[in-house]
């Protein structure tokens, strides 16, 4: 089936291209022994706000002291989930403006990816450090705003954003080795995220506003679909392993979930041209396959290497390695919080914005390329600079 009234509304931005960046190593020393109390505001208050609002209080010395959300219940649930004390509260779409605009030190933005690039801008404005759900952003104009955000900042200010994967042990001795020439020159690659249908949660309660932003990851405009918001895990390790983002895309998406609600596509196929030949065969889905697997397999001249994000992490070949068979996820979440607040005690502001701009917009490459059903290049999806409005009034 073909894909319904892709978005419309366009505006055109030459985006710049996109720097490379190395990504910082996990923190070995988490720094618990400082007096200073770092304070914390989060903007989105809903179950992931809760989940890495978590990871931050796992440090004593660290307290959150202001929430946003224009879901009053999402702030109260999380304030009564995480035990705070009286933190203040700002509701409404525009309440994130009072938030940065007070007294903390970090914001924690986990809105929906439709409103990272302003929530984030808005933020370093106001001279605070910023933590920043993936992805970044929905469309090109987004991506390089967190990219100038993060250049405006850059020196004075973390801007750290929330790619679990790349903060792992395994998944960091797996990108060494095959940087190092373990299995030789890579050749073709698998990329995969398959996984289970979302959940609609309605509420009697909610207006339509409310309950829109409640569900936005069943909203395209608001998640930038299944390939921006969720596969982008891998294809960001795909673009780590292979040491660069892609030239070229070519695609197909479809509607195959009679469980489907919201607006977004359950499936995309899309072939990536990387630098040097490599081909790269993506697929994801999201439908009542129920089969659940995230993967990045790379076979070169000498070997594979074959990670699972909730599985084995190993290469076969010339030059074996057994990694393990399993690891936590949470793990490089937990690194993630514990590295960024080291960097606000230590006064060494960190920035990966440059590098989770490019998978993200690697990711809005293959979307492109499923939308017009044809191959897009790097270069076209930067200069048309396809653009999402979500028609959102308060």
């Amino acid at each position: 089936m073909d894909y319904p009234n892709p978005p419309s509304r366009r505006s055109l931005l030459r985006a710049a291209a996109i720097p490379g960046f190395a990504y910082l190593k996990p923190a070995t020393v988490f720094g618990a022994e400082a007096n200073s109390s770092i304070e914390i505001g989060i903007i989105g208050c809903g179950g992931r706000g809760v989940y890495i609002g978590g990871f931050f209080l796992e440090d004593a010395n660290v307290r959150i002291v202001a929430l946003a959300d224009p879901i009053p219940s999402q702030m109260e649930a999380l304030k009564t989930e995480l035990k705070l004390d009286s933190p203040r509260t700002y509701g409404g779409l525009s309440g994130y403006r009072e938030l940065v605009n007070s007294k903390l030190d970090a914001v924690v933005i986990e809105s929906p990816p439709y409103f990272h690039p302003e929530h984030a801008a808005a933020a370093a404005g106001a001279g605070k450090h910023v933590f920043l759900a993936k992805p970044v952003a929905v469309d090109v104009p987004g991506c390089q705003s967190i990219i100038d955000t993060g250049r405006k900042s850059n020196g004075r200010l973390s801007t750290w954003i929330d790619f679990q994967t790349r903060m792992r042990p395994l998944y960091q001795e797996a990108a060494r080795r095959v940087a190092r020439g373990d299995i030789g020159a890579p050749v073709v690659a698998e990329v995969a995220y398959h996984n289970v249908p979302q959940v609609f949660r309605p509420d009697p309660a909610d207006s339509p506003l409310e309950r829109r932003l409640r569900n936005w990851n069943l909203d395209r405009t608001l998640s930038g679909e299944i390939i921006v918001e969720q596969d982008i895990h891998m294809i960001d390790v795909a673009d780590w392993f292979l040491g660069g983002h892609p030239l070229e895309a070519q695609g197909r998406l479809g509607l195959a979930g009679a469980e489907r609600q919201g607006d977004m596509a359950d499936f995309f196929s899309v072939q990536y041209a990387y630098p040097n030949g490599v081909a790269a065969d993506f697929i994801g889905t999201r439908f009542a396959s129920r089969y659940r697997d995230q993967c990045v397999r790379v076979q070169g001249t000498r070997g594979t290497v074959d990670s699972h994000y909730m599985g084995a992490v190993n290469i076969i070949g010339a030059n074996p390695w057994a990694g393990a068979a399993t690891d936590t996820t949470r793990l490089g979440a937990q690194t993630n919080v514990r590295s960024f607040l080291e960097s606000i005690r230590a006064a060494r502001p960190i920035d990966n914005t440059a590098a989770a701009a490019q998978s993200n917009l690697t990711a809005i490459l293959g979307r492109t390329a499923a939308y017009r059903k044809r191959s897009v290049t790097w270069e076209e999806m930067l200069r048309t600079g396809e653009k999402f409005d979500a028609d959102i009034r308060e």
